[in-house]
């Protein structure tokens, strides 16, 4: 199968696309043809060996955790999935050598959930990442309720703008930072837009002049100064960025597996209250490219890279 891998640590250009053994079948495992996998954030930092100290590599490495695909074979041992089964996950081993920038994965049952019916393949396989994140981020460590005015910093990013939907679904009303060029579509997304800079505490009291009951932070560059100026009574504040230690009593947000999250994420998406902007998609063959308008930054919503097969 052809598949995308790096032979050492480094950015977009290590990367080289090659032939590669199918992955191999066991009776507790389910192998996907994968139709499309999402790029994230994690992939460029795992990638440049950031990580090395404390995750186990084994070379070549194929990156990616987000996968769309179809169910092609499924182990005895594996109730649930049957071959022809559309589904996305979040698959992540203990060791980094497998991964989705490929056309099959084996995964665990665990790690799959069915495809939401209304999502394209490109905007299901940028679900299982991002909004595992910003479930767990609204939901859990947040736990934003009706009423909450939230505040989201990165509204149109990959984790922002599903956190700004997911909170909105909860009934809360969210005000979401972002740059100028991406007011409107920080508006598509039912937010009130405020730009960064500033101006940005004075338009977020005039928007909130009782304070924000929730923050999240999926920006970073140092968006939770902002908070102590906006911030309600007893806020709860929460970040994905590493950067809670900027504000005392700030949660920072771990993504972990979790099935029930995942299935809900897929429930609320065929609701219709929860949908996945692509940027663009990419062939496999142009990885590279997309890991470096992924690593430029100022990226709405998700890119993915799609098995362009010939009919």
């Amino acid at each position: 199968m052809k598949a995308v891998q790096y032979q050492s640590f480094g950015g977009p250009e290590v990367l080289e696309v090659t032939e590669v053994p199918d992955p191999k079948m066991f009776d507790d495992l389910v192998v996907v043809r994968i139709e499309a996998a999402a790029l994230n954030p994690a992939d460029l930092g795992f990638q440049s060996g950031a990580v090395d100290p404390v995750v186990d590599f084994f070379f070549p490495v194929i990156p990616g955790w987000d996968v769309a695909g179809v169910v092609e074979q499924a182990g005895a041992a594996t109730a649930g999935f049957r071959p022809g089964d559309e589904v996305i996950g979040f698959v992540r081993g203990q060791i980094m050598h497998h991964g989705t920038y490929a056309e099959k994965i084996s995964a665990e049952p665990r790690q799959l959930v069915r495809k939401p019916r209304n999502l394209s393949w490109a905007q299901a396989a940028g679900l299982p990442v991002a909004g595992l994140t910003a479930y767990q981020a609204i939901v859990h460590s947040l736990e934003v309720t009706a009423g909450d005015t939230v505040l989201v910093h990165g509204a149109a990013g990959g984790v922002g703008h599903l956190a700004v939907q997911i909170a909105i679904a909860r009934g809360a009303r969210v005000i979401g930072t972002g740059s100028e060029v991406s007011q409107e579509f920080i508006a598509s997304l039912g937010a009130t837009p405020v730009r960064y800079g500033d101006e940005l505490v004075e338009q977020v009291r005039k928007i909130a002049p009782d304070g924000v009951d929730a923050v999240l932070d999926t920006a970073g560059r140092g968006s939770l100064a902002t908070t102590r100026e906006v911030a309600a009574l007893g806020v709860r504040v929460a970040s994905i960025t590493r950067s809670a230690a900027e504000y005392a009593g700030a949660i920072d947000v771990f993504l972990h597996l979790d099935g029930d999250d995942l299935t809900r994420l897929v429930e609320l998406a065929e609701e219709g209250k929860l949908t996945v902007h692509v940027e663009r998609a990419f062939p496999l063959d142009e990885a590279a490219k997309a890991q470096q308008l992924l690593a430029g930054g100022h990226v709405r919503g998700k890119l993915v890279l799609e098995n362009r097969r010939e009919v």
